[in-house]
């Protein structure tokens, strides 16, 4: 993504419990999402929190790389950064699939590589 302003940029998203409890151990460091106009926003340097209810995470992107499909994205990036250790890949694919359908998918995939800043709630 290109920016005429180099500064880092603050973004939040919300996340499902599971989830979010694996990015605040540090099991979790890829955040999968589709590429909606927030999430194509969003660029290395720039610093995320991951909220779950009254809990967030604030996390530093270290690396955004977008694919074609989430079969593309799981032959490249580490499925236990996205899943935690104990996912498997089918596992893994089904979890995502059961959040974005097809048309979702089209919009494109984005790995959120992500560093753990700060824990808060």
């Amino acid at each position: 993504m290109t920016t005429n302003d180099p500064r880092p940029r603050d973004h939040s998203l919300t996340i499902r419990k599971p989830y979010f409890d694996l990015i605040a151990s540090g099991a979790k460091t890829t955040e999968v999402r589709v590429g909606y106009p927030k999430i194509r926003r969003i660029a290395a340097g720039d610093t995320l929190t991951i909220i779950y209810a009254d809990e967030s995470v604030t996390t530093r992107i270290t690396a955004v790389n977008e694919y074609e499909s989430f079969a593309a994205m799981l032959d490249t990036e580490d499925p236990s950064a996205i899943g935690g250790p104990d996912m498997t890949h089918d596992q893994l694919v089904a979890a995502i699939r059961a959040i974005y359908p097809p048309e979702k998918e089209a919009l494109g995939v984005f790995a959120l590589h992500l560093a753990l800043v700060l824990k808060r709630g």
